[in-house]
C-alpha cells in the first residue's frame, strides 16, 4: 500500500478538495481545510442544492432536503420573533432521533444561537442541571422528556416547545409549553433564514460529557469545529481507499450514501459524523425510535442503506443476526464503528457476511468534536487494532503524563490531540478548560502508543471511566450519587466486561454500620438521580474497608481482581 505520508501529500496539494491552509485560532497557528464550510449556515445552504431528495426518514415520515431547509429556516425565525431569541442565547434540545431534532438543531444555529443537545436518557434531575448550567433560553423536547421536565420547567422559566405530543406515553403538554406544529405553523417553501452573521470562531453547540466530579461538563464548540468534521471524515475515507490503490479520481466521484443511524443525536458521532455530513454530502438519514436488531435489517433492505455502525456490538448484531440471510443486504457498502474496542473477530465476520465491502473505525471525543483519527478499508484489514493516523489538519502526541515529554514510537503515554476541531474548553469552567487545553492542544485523558507510521492504537484510559454500549460513564459521578444514599459509608464503581455492550456498571458497597440495603434499593434509589444506563447493572456489598493506598485512593485494579477473575 501507499504510505500515509504520500497520500497526505497528494490529496493535500494545492487545488485538491482536502487542500490546507494554516491559520491563528486563539493564538496557535493551526492547519484548516482550506475548502470547508465555515459555518453551520453554510452547511444548511448546501443541503439546499439537494432538493427533493430525503434527507431524514423516520417510519413512514419523509424529509427532503428542500423541505428541511425550509423547515429550519421558519424555525429560526420563530425563535427570533417569538421566544426573542438573539446571537449567543443557548436554545436545548432533549429529545429522541426524531426529524424535529434536526429542524430545531439547524434552525437555532442559523437564528445565532448556541445549540444545547441534551442526553435524552438524563433523569428529570440530570436535565434540569443541563438547562441550568446552560443558561438556556428555550426548551425544544420530545412529548417524554416534556413530561419529565413538568414540575421544573415553570420553576426554570424556560418556555419549552413539545414536539410530537402524546408519543412515548405522554399524555398533557407542560403548563406553558407550545407543540411544536403550533409554533412552527404552516411552512412557505420559499422561507430563507435569518440574515444573522456567523463567524467561524462563534459559539456553536454545547455538548456535555460525563464528569469526573460528578457533574457533567458542557464542552463548547466553534462553527467551525463542527463544520470541518464532514471534510475530515471525508478525507478519512478517501485517504484510506487510495492508500489501498484506488485512482484518487474515482474515489473523489460522489456516492450517494443512506445511512442507518443508531446512536443518538446527542453524541457528536449522530450530529457532527453523520447528520452534519449528511446535509453536507445529499445523504439520506434513516431514523429509529429505539435499536432494534430486526427492525435494523428490516430497514437495510426497505431504504437500500450503503452503512450503518455505531458502537461495534450494534455491528455485530446485525451481522450475526439468525435472521441476516433473510434481508436483502446487497445495498450495503460498508461498516463503520467506534466508540468502544471492536471485538477482534468483527472483521472476519464483516469478510464473511459482506463480502468486499468497507470496514472502517474512527477515534474522536466531544472535546475533538468527533473525528481525529480513521481507520478503513485496506489499511483496517492490515491494523484492525489501531484506530487509523490522524486526519491531515490533525497533530497528535503520546506523552508521558508524569513529565509531559514526548514519547517514542511504541511507547504508551497520554494521547494528545491538536487541530481545527479541538473545541474552546469547557462552559463555565475555566479551571477544568486550563487543565484539559494548553497551547491548542487537548489533553485526552486516553492511553494510547503510535507506531512508526503514525497510526493510533488506544490502550486504555487514564480517566476514571467505563464506556457502556457507546455511552462515556465516568464512575465518579455514579460514585457521587451513591454517597447519597444514607445507607452507603464507602462504595467503588468499577467496569464488568459484557460481550455486546463492551462493559457494564459495577458498584462496591460497604453499608454503614447498623444500616441495611439491598441491591434492589440502590437501583431503585440511583435511578431517581442518574440515566437508567448508568445504574450498576451488578453491585458487591463488603463488610471489610475497600482497599486504598496510602493516600487515600482507591484500588480500583485489586477490586477488579478480586471480582473478576
Amino acid at each position: 500500500m501507499k504510505s500515509v505520508a504520500e497520500v497526505r501529500k497528494a490529496l493535500t496539494a494545492p487545488g485538491q478538495p482536502f487542500e490546507i491552509d494554516e491559520i491563528d485560532i486563539r493564538g496557535v497557528r493551526t492547519r484548516v481545510w482550506k475548502h470547508a464550510p465555515t459555518s453551520l449556515r453554510d452547511i444548511l445552504e448546501l443541503s439546499r442544492g439537494h432538493g427533493e431528495t430525503d434527507y431524514l426518514v423516520y417510519e413512514d415520515d419523509r424529509l427532503t432536503f428542500a423541505e428541511h431547509y425550509a423547515h429550519a429556516a421558519a424555525f429560526a425565525h420563530r425563535l427570533i420573533d417569538h421566544y426573542g431569541v438573539a446571537k449567543g442565547d443557548r436554545v436545548a434540545i432533549a429529545m429522541r432521533n426524531f426529524p424535529e431534532w434536526s429542524v430545531a438543531f439547524f434552525g437555532a444555529a442559523i437564528a445565532g444561537a448556541v445549540v444545547v443537545p441534551l442526553n435524552a436518557w438524563w433523569t428529570a434531575h440530570e436535565l434540569e442541571y443541563g438547562l441550568t448550567d446552560s443558561g438556556a433560553k428555550v426548551l425544544v423536547a420530545d412529548a417524554q422528556r416534556a413530561e419529565r421536565l413538568a414540575e421544573a420547567l415553570p420553576r426554570l422559566g424556560v418556555p419549552a416547545i413539545v414536539a410530537r405530543p402524546g408519543t412515548g406515553g405522554a399524555q398533557a403538554l407542560p403548563p406553558g409549553a407550545r407543540a411544536w406544529q403550533d409554533v412552527l405553523g404552516d411552512v412557505d417553501p420559499a422561507t430563507t433564514p435569518p440574515q444573522v452573521p456567523l463567524d467561524p470562531e462563534d459559539d456553536a453547540t454545547i455538548f456535555y460529557t460525563s464528569g469526573t466530579t460528578g457533574r457533567p461538563k458542557g464542552a463548547l464548540g466553534t462553527h467551525r469545529n463542527i463544520a470541518g468534521n464532514p471534510v475530515s471524515l471525508a478525507y478519512g475515507i478517501v485517504s484510506a481507499e487510495v492508500r489501498g490503490g484506488r485512482d484518487i479520481t474515482d474515489v473523489l466521484t460522489p456516492q450517494r450514501r443512506v445511512t442507518l443511524l443508531s446512536v443518538p443525536f446527542f453524541h457528536v458521532t449522530g450530529c457532527h459524523s453523520v447528520l452534519v455530513t449528511s446535509a453536507l454530502q445529499g445523504g439520506t438519514v434513516v431514523l429509529m425510535y429505539k435499536w432494534d436488531v430486526e427492525q435494523a435489517l428490516r430497514l437495510i433492505e426497505r431504504e437500500g442503506v450503503t452503512g450503518f455502525g455505531g458502537v461495534p456490538a450494534m455491528a455485530w448484531q446485525v451481522l450475526t443476526s439468525p435472521d441476516f440471510a433473510k434481508y436483502d443486504t446487497s445495498s450495503l457498502t460498508g461498516v463503520s464503528f467506534g466508540g468502544a474496542p471492536a471485538p477482534p473477530t468483527l472483521v472476519d465476520t464483516i469478510t464473511e457476511r459482506l463480502p468486499a465491502r468497507t470496514p472502517g473505525n474512527g477515534y474522536g471525543l466531544t472535546e475533538t468534536s468527533s473525528v481525529t483519527t480513521y481507520n478503513a478499508g485496506a489499511g483496517y484489514i492490515e491494523r484492525p487494532d489501531s484506530v487509523g493516523p490522524p486526519v491531515a489538519v490533525c497533530d497528535v502526541r503520546v506523552v508521558d503524563p508524569a513529565t509531559g515529554r514526548d514519547l517514542p514510537a511504541g511507547q504508551v503515554g497520554e494521547l494528545l490531540i491538536k487541530g481545527p476541531n479541538v473545541i474552546k474548553g469547557y462552559w463555565g469552567r475555566p479551571e477544568d478548560t486550563a487543565r484539559a487545553f494548553t497551547g491548542g492542544w487537548f489533553h485526552s485523558g486516553d492511553l494510547a502508543r503510535l507506531d512508526d507510521d503514525g497510526f493510533v492504537y488506544i490502550v486504555d484510559r487514564a480517566k476514571d471511566m467505563l464506556i457502556r454500549g457507546g455511552e462515556n460513564i465516568y464512575c465518579a459521578e455514579v460514585e457521587a450519587a451513591l454517597y447519597e444514599h444514607p445507607a452507603v459509608a464507602d462504595c467503588g464503581v468499577i467496569g464488568v466486561p459484557h460481550d455486546v455492550l463492551g462493559e457494564e456498571v459495577g458498584a462496591v458497597v460497604r453499608l454503614r454500620p447498623g444500616a441495611t440495603a439491598t441491591a434492589g434499593e440502590l437501583r431503585a434509589f440511583l435511578s431517581e438521580r442518574i440515566a437508567a444506563y448508568k445504574v450498576p447493572a451488578h453491585v458487591w456489598f463488603r463488610e471489610e474497608d475497600l482497599p486504598r493506598n496510602p493516600g487515600g485512593k482507591l484500588l480500583k485494579t485489586q477490586l477488579r481482581a478480586e471480582l473478576l477473575p
